[in-house]
């Protein structure tokens, strides 16, 4: 996520100092990614040194407001016509997870995979009773939970996907966990030397 790009466009609207801002995130995000103020502030502090923003004197309460500049507008228009790259994503923890267990000896993908749909398909059904519940919220709120839609139905397909060619692959039997033990998925499991001998 962007911090730099989503106060620039915040200020857009006009000057705003640092817990507007934070504020303005949040609601136009619905709350789903929460801001630190000391990262909105750091970020501020960037943006200025850049020329991308200015600070303007301290308002009666002793808040200092922030306008765009004339720089920062061309920044801002640059990256809203410049499309997302897969690399400016962040790592993907459930690939790098299901890659790994694939990977190493004594894990049951086939419980992780479906452990992990049936925590997707929970999230989904909350996101879905929400957007019905929400019908009339705000458009940028809508956008935003539908976008968590969307991912987690390509999140349950892909998991789909996935444990079909885990079914087709030939994978070293995972270890048994007996009933009461630490969970493996939250857990790293003893390796059960027997089994390497």
């Amino acid at each position: 996520m962007s911090v730099k790009h989503s106060l620039l466009a915040l200020l857009e609207r006009g000057p705003a100092y640092g817990y507007q801002l934070r504020a303005a995130f949040e609601s136009a995000t619905g709350n789903t990614w929460p801001l630190n103020i000391g990262q909105v502030y750091t970020t501020l502090n960037r943006l200025e040194r850049d020329e991308l923003v200015e600070a303007l004197p301290e308002n009666d309460s002793g808040q200092r407001p922030y306008r765009i500049t004339e720089t920062g507008r061309r920044h801002l228009a640059g990256w809203f016509a410049s499309p997302v790259q897969a690399a400016d994503r962040p790592r993907d923890e459930l690939t790098i997870k299901l890659a790994l267990a694939v990977t190493t000896p004594g894990v049951d993908v086939t419980d992780v995979i479906q452990r992990q749909r049936g925590a997707t398909l929970r999230l989904l059904q909350e996101y879905t009773r929400l957007k019905s519940a929400e019908e009339h919220a705000e458009l940028a709120w809508r956008l935003v939970l539908e976008s968590m839609i969307f991912r987690a139905e390509a999140e349950i397909r892909w998991l789909d996907h996935t444990e079909a060619v885990v079914a087709r692959a030939e994978l070293p039997a995972p270890f048994p966990f007996a009933v009461g033990e630490p969970d493996p998925a939250e857990a790293t499991p003893e390796l059960d030397r027997s089994r390497t001998n």
